[in-house]
């Protein structure tokens, strides 16, 4: 970290001069409970050791100006000159955030800030909750203003919905603000209230990158919201008490199935299963029971590929190959689908093996080179003093 941190530095005097202060927030993995955020559900991600910095220093002016390390790009804007537009580029995360504060009353300073990614982009991941909370960890605290992490993360979800355009729940921006070492975050997104889970020291969680890239503003995930949304309002007909298909049980769903749509069904069977296995997977983790955990995985990577339809050739290769390795408990496609990444829960002792045969199988049935690195949990987003 502290090499990482020098160079960031180092960096930021050359480009703007004078001293940086720097900031983290991580990406992150879900263990289970995908797509059922924006419904109101139950998800259970990590924060991971992959991480997003941002150098900042106040400017004395009122312009923003945002350089990227990754893109060798920059970004400015002059907060006298009205909202940005929308570019469809890297800057659309960190200006929206800029954006989303400044609606919400905070009395920003020009700043000058320089951004360093790590976590892979387009690898289902969530690259883009990390550069977000990021870029407003370090705006506000630029700024002299107190950061609160549950609006830091309300506001870096604004941002992707209303800015970008990805109409995505909160848990990814969630968990980069509140992960914690060695914990999975159990999170109730209605209420937003959590507890954090201890992963046992017994196993890892290693990610398998497939190399092909997902992208959630494009119209398919937005599709997939959409679609629930219709699903509660005709069940709502029938069932006033619904506000989100977290209030749906499998038994109602059921009842009313032919009243609804069969792509509208599917849709809402998965996620109504999906909260269910959630809640049943925090259970059995609690327990110790890593097999039935494990069988929650491919129970909800099976309803993702069949009924939500949002995996890919590639995440179910992944899938398989794992499933075929020793020591392997449990692996499902992880993050909104499409391409991206799978998360595999091995058993400690095992993961460089895993690593090693995944790498050659994949290798072999599809020609591309996958990254696959283990990423156990860790601490969500700060300022490095």
């Amino acid at each position: 970290m502290s090499a990482t941190v020098d160079l960031l530095r180092r960096k930021f005097r050359a480009k703007f001069g004078g001293e940086a202060r720097v900031y983290r927030a991580p990406g992150r993995v879900n263990l289970i409970g995908e797509y059922t955020d924006f419904n109101d559900g139950f998800v259970m991600p990590a924060a991971i050791g992959r991480t997003c910095w941002v150098a900042a220093a106040p400017r004395a002016d009122r312009k923003l100006v945002i350089h990227s390390e990754n893109y060798s790009d920059t970004f400015a804007w002059d907060f006298a000159a009205g909202e940005p537009a929308r570019t469809g580029r890297w800057s659309d995360y960190p200006a929206g955030v800029a954006v989303m504060l400044a609606r919400s009353g905070a009395e920003l300073r020009g700043a000058n800030l320089m951004i360093h990614g790590e976590v892979p982009i387009g690898a289902g991941l969530s690259s883009s909750a990390a550069i977000e909370v990021a870029a407003g960890y370090a705006l506000l605290d630029t700024a002299g203003l107190a950061v609160d992490g549950l609006q830091l993360a309300r506001v870096s979800q604004r941002a992707e919905n209303e800015f970008v355009g990805a109409r995505c729940g909160i848990m990814d921006q969630f968990a980069s603000v509140f992960g914690r070492a060695g914990k999975a975050i159990v999170l109730d997104c209605r209420s937003l209230g959590y507890e954090l889970a201890p992963i046992p020291d017994s196993v890892h969680l290693v990610i398998c990158n497939t190399m092909v890239k997902h992208a959630n503003s494009s119209g398919e995930y937005n599709l997939r919201r959409a679609q629930c949304e219709e699903a509660v309002a005709r069940l709502a007909v029938f069932y006033p008490g619904v506000k989100a298909l977290r209030d749906v049980t499998i038994e109602q769903l059921e009842r009313r199935r032919g009243d609804l749509p069969d792509v509208i069904y599917r849709r809402a069977a998965h996620v109504v299963a999906e909260d269910a296995r959630v809640l049943a997977a925090v259970r059995e983790l609690g327990a110790g029971d890593l097999g039935a955990f494990g069988r929650r995985m491919a129970e909800s990577h099976e309803s993702l590929r069949t009924l939500f339809e949002v995996s890919s050739p590639e995440l179910d290769l992944m899938v398989e190959l794992a499933n075929r390795q020793e020591g392997v408990l449990g692996a499902r496609m992880t993050g909104g689908g499409f391409g991206g990444s799978t998360i595999n829960l091995v058993e400690a002792g095992r993961e460089k093996s895993f690593r090693q045969n995944m790498a050659r199988a994949y290798e072999e049935a599809t020609g591309r080179h996958a990254d696959i690195q283990m990423c156990d949990p860790a601490d969500g987003a700060g300022r490095v003093d």
